[in-house]
């Protein structure tokens, strides 16, 4: 696990999160434009992806954004 600091791009707080990748991974990735989060991290969540993406944490997602099973549940009541 590998503990990386990102600054929110919607709070412009840092935020850090504790990742399964390895530093020189993430130095690949940090380094070399135009590779897709997906590609280098297969293994992380769409969550953990955002995170390296855009230093959004899955809180401040879901306060901004809303959660998406909610929605879901509410158009299945509709």
């Amino acid at each position: 696990m590998l503990e990386v600091t990102r600054k929110s791009i919607l709070s412009g707080k840092t935020n850090t999160m504790a990742l399964d990748i390895t530093q020189e991974s993430l130095d690949i990735y940090d380094t070399i434009g135009g590779m897709l989060v997906q590609n280098v991290f297969p293994n992380l969540s769409k969550e953990e992806r955002e995170f390296l993406i855009s230093g959004i944490t899955p809180d401040e997602w879901n306060n901004t954004f809303g959660d998406d099973e909610d929605d879901i549940i509410l158009e299945r009541k509709q």
